[in-house]
């Protein structure tokens, strides 16, 4: 069934971002990424207190390729 879309603003899009108005049948990733980070990196809020001994982030990965990304159009 269409869609009826009134006014849209947009500001601004990223590099791998996907914009969309109305019907859809299926939205794929263009980009894959991969973070490594320690313990506590990702750790938001007011006041925190965060006591890593030790913290080692294992960055060692033996296979070449993690998610594949072929025929995404």
């Amino acid at each position: 069934m269409p869609a009826i879309v009134g006014a849209v603003k947009v500001n601004s899009i990223g590099n791998s971002s996907i914009f969309n108005i109305g019907d859809v049948f299926n939205i794929s990733p263009a980009s894959t990424a991969k973070t490594f980070a320690g313990a506590g990196s990702f750790n938001t809020g007011d006041g925190m207190h965060v006591n890593n001994q030790r913290s080692v982030t294992n960055t060692y990965d033996t296979d070449a390729i993690d998610q594949v990304n072929i025929a995404n159009a």
